[in-house]
C-alpha cells in the first residue's frame, strides 16, 4: 500500500507540478515503482498515469509513451486502458509525439498478435480483455494506414510505412526465416500458426489485408514523382 500511496503521489507531481524537471523526475520514480509492484496493484493507477497524455509538455508525454511500452510488455493483460493513449498520440501536435507513438505501436502489435495466438493454443479460447487489446491495435493499425498515405510529415510517413512494413511481414505466407519479424532472435509470429483455426483471427481475411497493405507499399516505389523526394529515398534505403 505504501508503495501505491508513493505512486500516486509521484504521478500527481507529474501532472500539477510546475517545474519541468521535477515532473520527469517524478515520472520516471513512479514509472520505477509501477513496474516493481503485482500488476494489479499497478493496473489500479493506470487511470492516473493516463491522465499525463494531456500535460502540455512534450517530454511527459514522451515519456508516457515510453512507460506505456513497457508496462504493456510486463502487465498486458491490464493494458487496454493505455493503449488508446498511442491513438491519440497519432494526431499530436507535436510530431515528435506523434512518431513515438508509432514506433511503441510498432512493438507491441507483434507482442498482441503472439499472445492471441498463443492463449488460444493453449487454452482454446481468447480472454475477452485480450480481444479488445486486439481491436484496439486493429484501429492503431487503421490510423497509421492513413498517416502513411494522407500528406503530412515525412519522417512521420517513414515510420508509418515501417510499421506497414511489419504487418505485412507479420501475415505473409512466406516461411522463409528471413522474412519473418523477428524480436532480437526470437521469432515472434508466423501466419502458419493460424493452419488450425482461431476463435478470433482469421488468416485468410488477414492475409487478404496484408497484401493490399503490400500494395499501399508498393505504390510508393511505382508512383514515386507522386510522394517527396526524401520519403523515396528513405524507402529505397530500407
Amino acid at each position: 500500500m505504501a508503495s501505491r500511496d508513493q505512486a500516486l503521489s509521484l504521478l500527481t507531481a507529474a501532472n500539477n507540478h510546475a517545474d519541468l524537471a521535477v515532473k520527469l523526475s517524478s515520472l520516471k520514480q513512479a514509472k520505477d515503482i509501477l513496474l516493481s509492484v503485482e500488476t494489479s496493484v499497478a493496473a489500479e493507477l493506470f487511470p492516473y498515469l493516463v491522465e499525463l497524455q494531456y500535460s502540455p509538455e512534450s517530454l511527459v508525454r514522451k515519456m508516457l509513451l515510453e512507460i506505456i511500452e513497457e508496462i504493456c510488455f510486463k502487465a498486458m493483460e491490464y493494458c487496454s486502458i493505455l493503449i488508446p493513449v498511442l491513438l491519440a498520440f497519432l494526431s499530436d501536435s507535436d510530431p515528435i509525439i506523434a512518431r513515438q507513438s508509432i514506433v511503441t505501436g510498432t512493438h507491441l502489435f507483434p507482442s498482441v498478435l503472439e499472445e492471441m495466438a498463443f492463449q488460444s493454443h493453449r487454452q482454446g479460447k481468447v480472454e475477452r480483455w485480450l480481444e479488445e487489446l486486439w481491436i484496439w491495435m486493429l484501429k492503431f493499425k487503421d490510423s497509421v494506414s492513413a498517416i502513411a498515405v494522407e500528406p503530412g510529415s515525412v519522417g512521420t510517413k517513414v515510420l508509418a510505412l515501417k510499421f506497414l512494413e511489419t504487418y505485412v511481414l507479420l501475415f505473409s505466407s512466406d516461411t522463409d526465416s528471413e522474412n519473418q519479424v523477428t524480436e532480437g532472435n526470437r521469432r515472434v509470429f508466423n501466419i502458419s500458426w493460424l493452419a488450425g483455426g482461431h476463435p478470433i483471427l482469421d488468416a485468410v481475411a488477414l492475409m487478404s489485408d496484408a497484401n493490399r497493405t503490400l500494395n499501399i507499399l508498393l505504390d510508393f516505389l511505382r508512383m514515386p514523382s507522386r510522394h517527396p523526394g526524401s520519403l523515396t529515398i528513405a524507402i529505397v534505403n530500407w
